[in-house]
């Protein structure tokens, strides 16, 4: 399981998840542009930060 992601609403999301976690830990990820996320950026990507969409600076 992801964090606390424990309340599947889809099981299949959860799979896809845990699948592409997996391949993330076994696998070189080749493409120069890929970038892995610390756990404090999911943690906020997965808070209500996620609401926000705009870009830039206010004013």
């Amino acid at each position: 399981m992801i964090g606390p992601y424990t309340e599947v609403v889809d099981r299949q999301v959860q799979e896809a998840l845990d699948g592409e976690l997996e391949r993330q830990r076994t696998t070189i990820e080749l493409i120069a542009s890929e970038n892995f996320a610390s756990s404090g950026v999911l943690a906020a990507q997965g808070s209500v930060l996620t609401n926000k969409y705009a870009e830039g600076y206010p004013g």
